[in-house]
């Protein structure tokens, strides 16, 4: 492994709703040209998206502009938290950033989505590019930030942007994250 990497974890831009198949909003296409002009000097050699259609076209803009593949991947897809509709929803996610075990009826727990999405990022650290762009959804993103952050939680979800990027920066044994785009 490189000894340096660095990895922009991206969540998707506004969208038309939360199914796999909504697509964004004319906001959130300007809001993927943007994003495009803040990564394109970031000399990033690899890309993997969520296979939801609102991570793709966030991330389109930029992969036309370097030439790259966008490569889709399913482990990056949101989390579940039920198959259920839950009117207390928001009650449960915000208790599942505590205990990452839970799980409600047909989900996933947050333990769960947090390995698959972090198994995405050790694969790329196991490459040889040095510089990735990496789409997710708010709540598996939140979960990858906890995951080098455990002080992460439900607030810090909450104020996530559309989009938020983070910058993870791998050196040897030494971990940096920095937002550079929601704040």
């Amino acid at each position: 492994m490189n000894n340096r990497k660095t990895i922009y974890l991206i969540r998707h831009c506004e969208a038309n709703g939360q199914k796999a198949d909504a697509e964004l909003t004319s906001n959130g296409r300007k809001q993927a040209i943007a994003l495009a002009g803040l990564l394109e000097d970031k000399e990033i050699q690899f890309i993997l998206s969520s296979t939801y259609l609102r991570a793709y076209e966030s991330i389109r803009p930029l992969a036309e502009r370097l030439r790259l593949t966008i490569h889709k991947e399913e482990r990056l897809i949101e989390r579940k938290l039920s198959d259920k509709n839950l009117d207390d929803w928001l009650l449960l996610l915000e208790e599942s950033f505590t205990n990452l075990d839970i799980r409600y009826e047909g989900g996933e727990s947050s333990r769960q989505a947090m390995d698959r999405g972090i198994a995405v990022v050790k694969e790329c650290l196991q490459r040889k590019e040095t510089t990735f762009a990496i789409v997710t959804h708010g709540n598996l993103l939140s979960l990858i930030w906890k995951y080098f952050d455990q002080t992460v939680g439900f607030k810090e979800w909450r104020e996530l942007a559309n989009p938020d990027v983070f910058q993870i920066a791998y050196q040897q044994e030494s971990i940096r994250i920095n937002r550079i785009w929601g704040e």
